[in-house]
């Protein structure tokens, strides 16, 4: 079949469109290029979502630092420190965080924030940074594979 002229060329049937052998070329190489970009987005967002758990300790911080001014001493209930539920999640949705007594005393006198990661978040698969902790004396400390490097 013969169609109408075009800059002068006829075209030809057998001319129009892709070849089976050019798209599977181009699909190889979306998805090399996939392959290869997942991973660090991945990655990226994670870290990203980090600053979810670190925001909400030092919010919880600031809230425990207020109510021992007001009470002279901590607290390990977050319902206290005017939170919605204890543990409470974080505001992105990613940590739930938890207060208790730091390993040197009681919960009147020093205090220890956990952020952990929800089982349904993204978070829970990030072993780089598997939780994070704020201390009443700001010692902050992470734990996971690359725990020197969450903070």
């Amino acid at each position: 079949m013969t169609l109408p002229a075009r800059n002068g060329l006829l075209l030809h049937g057998s001319q129009r469109g892709f070849s089976l052998m050019e798209l599977m070329i181009t699909v190889v190489i979306v998805g090399i290029l996939l392959a290869v970009a997942l991973p660090g987005y991945q990655n990226s967002m994670q870290k990203g979502r980090r600053s979810d758990a670190m925001s909400a300790l030092q919010d919880a911080a600031n809230r425990q630092m207020q109510y021992m001014l007001d009470h002279s001493r901590y607290t390990d209930d977050m319902e206290e420190l005017g939170f919605p539920e204890d543990p409470f999640i974080s505001p992105e949705g990613h940590y739930s965080v938890a207060a208790a007594a730091c390993a040197t005393g009681a919960i009147g006198n020093c205090f220890e924030l956990t952020a952990t990661p929800l089982p349904t978040s993204p978070q829970a698969q990030d072993s780089r940074c598997t939780s994070f902790i704020l201390d009443s004396f700001g010692r902050k400390r992470a734990t996971g594979t690359a725990n020197t490097e969450c903070w």
